[in-house]
């Protein structure tokens, strides 16, 4: 089953029918990431999968944000547009969630999310660099 492209014709009704873009980061920096938004603000970040064996997380972004997606490292992939079952079952055959719906926001701020990939990736430079 092709995970670029989250394609659940089960939409219920609190789920916005515009769905959401998915950004895909390395574990490790998403890991991060998710510790940096989460000091902020439990708001900040929205629901999370972790897929690909644990290789990758995926966060939940608003739909239009692949458009302009350039962040180094990541990947912004556009779901099709009939929205997502944010249910406890996760919409991407292989993934779970890290953060379900119903305990984040239904999507991340691009922006917060971009600033929070940023200074994940310069932590783990850091810590790399202490080796």
């Amino acid at each position: 089953m092709e995970t670029s492209r989250i394609n659940d014709h089960r939409t219920p009704p609190s789920t916005p029918a515009a769905g959401c873009d998915v950004v895909t980061v390395p574990a490790r920096q998403g890991l991060e990431a998710v510790d940096i938004l989460r000091r902020g603000t439990a708001e900040a970040v929205g629901p999370v999968l972790h897929h690909d064996g644990g290789a990758t997380l995926g966060f939940l972004v608003p739909p239009g944000t692949a458009a302009a997606w350039d962040v180094p490292g990541s990947t912004c992939t556009e779901t099709d547009g009939r929205g997502l079952t944010l249910a406890p079952e996760p919409p991407v055959a292989g993934s779970d969630w890290l953060l379900p719906p119903g305990e984040a926001d239904l999507a991340t701020d691009p922006a917060v999310l971009r600033r929070a990939l940023g200074e994940a990736a310069r932590t783990i430079r850091a810590a790399d660099g202490c080796r």
